[in-house]
């Protein structure tokens, strides 16, 4: 079986730490079929100096044997977005037909359902082939918008298999007028040979962290939507219980976005500058050590697919405290693998995170867990949707 893979969201020479969820799926179906991936960058004729990142991207990359093409397409800023489906089908239509004479795909694998679940349902019809599209949580966001929402429905209807990585997403699908038989769920995975327990005190050591004291960890993305703000928020009354507590923050700031510096001013403002470490970016390879020496997750995420980070802190036997939105309770149950709380709550997070660095967690418990949730299985069963929608193609 020949593979394209089209994912807007996918590792890159600039932004390594994109979209990597995608990359470990795709490399490990990789192993049993030829697949070729089509990572496009959104193009913009002031990118040059707003999205340095982007624009210096290469038009190809080989990445873990991959092939990765990173043709442009045009989008429009802000309130031009709702166009990007589109945009990105008419910019894409040259470059498949050109990639098509050496690599005669059967089946267009797509991630996201929006814009690259669009492109691809169009790529398929134009070059008659059948088209897989994997939901993830960005379908929560942009179902509620009133340009987007038609968009997707249109996607739903016509590709030939729909996956989603969590049952709530599938339940947004079916909101969207999907019925339910036509979707499968097929959570990520958790690579266990980067993500296992170790000594803490040798975990904080690699990491550069205090070894005496509890630590709070976040990692994700730097923008409202993942609540970093609110943890921040509850460190004042966490302190006058724990007056060594430390809260680590890795992950990338949406560039343009001033979510950053107000983060870093609310920091001064209260006076918690040796409280709080902004550890930048990190290569996924090296989150296990980050993992092992916190004590506890943190995600007050205000909406979710299906959040690998858990995975992975579960993983290495570090209980989670996360907003109880979408694909997250899938992940981590109640009292059990951490605790859930409302989402933007802040006494509701307050409460959890104190009753959290209050308690004993079976560690060997939450790896186990994890464990539950293996990559093998998963791309086991996307290589059958593959499969499947081929031979309805056929």
């Amino acid at each position: 079986m020949r593979v394209l893979v089209l994912s807007s969201t996918f590792p890159n020479a600039k932004q390594p730490t994109l979209g990597v969820f995608v990359l470990e799926r795709i490399r490990r179906v990789a192993r049993d079929a030829e697949v070729v991936v089509v990572a496009p960058i959104p193009w913009f004729p002031l990118n040059r100096w707003v999205r340095r990142d982007r624009a210096a991207v290469p038009f190809v990359e080989h990445q873990s044997e991959l092939t990765v093409y990173h043709p442009r397409f045009f989008s429009v800023p802000r309130y031009g977005k709702f166009l990007d489906g589109v945009l990105y089908f008419l910019c894409l239509v040259p470059a498949i037909a050109w990639l098509r004479r050496s690599f005669p795909f059967d089946v267009i694998d797509a991630h996201f359902a929006y814009p690259d679940g669009v492109a691809a349902t169009l790529l398929g019809r134009v070059f008659r082939r059948p088209v897989v599209v994997t939901l993830r949580g960005s379908i929560v966001r942009l179902a509620g918008y009133r340009l987007h929402r038609p968009q997707l429905r249109w996607v739903l209807r016509h590709a030939d298999r729909v996956v989603a990585v969590s049952h709530a997403l599938g339940r947004v699908a079916s909101g969207l007028g999907l019925e339910a038989e036509r979707i499968r769920i097929i959570p990520n995975g958790v690579d266990v040979t980067l993500f296992a327990p170790m000594d803490r005190v040798e975990a904080r050591r690699l990491c550069g962290l205090p070894a005496e004291g509890p630590i709070l960890l976040t990692v994700a993305a730097i923008y409202e939507g993942k609540g970093q703000h609110d943890v921040i928020e509850s460190l004042p009354a966490l302190i006058q219980d724990h007056p060594g507590l430390l809260y680590v923050i890795i992950g990338k700031a949406r560039p343009g976005e001033s979510y950053l510096r107000r983060l870093e001013a609310r920091v001064r403002e209260l006076g918690l500058e040796r409280h709080v470490r902004l550890a930048g970016a990190r290569p996924h390879a090296e989150l296990g050590p980050w993992f092992n020496a916190a004590d506890i997750s943190v995600l007050a995420t205000r909406s979710e697919g299906w959040p690998n980070a858990l995975l992975e802190s579960l993983a290495c036997g570090t209980p989670v405290v996360a907003a109880d939105v979408g694909g997250v309770p899938e992940i981590v149950r109640h009292d059990r693998d951490g605790i859930l709380f409302p989402p933007t709550d802040s006494r509701a997070l307050t409460a959890a995170l104190r009753l959290a660095l209050a308690g004993t967690w079976d560690r060997n418990a939450l790896v186990h867990r994890a464990r539950q949730c293996d990559w093998n299985e998963t791309v086991e069963l996307a290589r059958d949707e593959l499969d499947r929608a081929l031979k309805a193609h056929s």
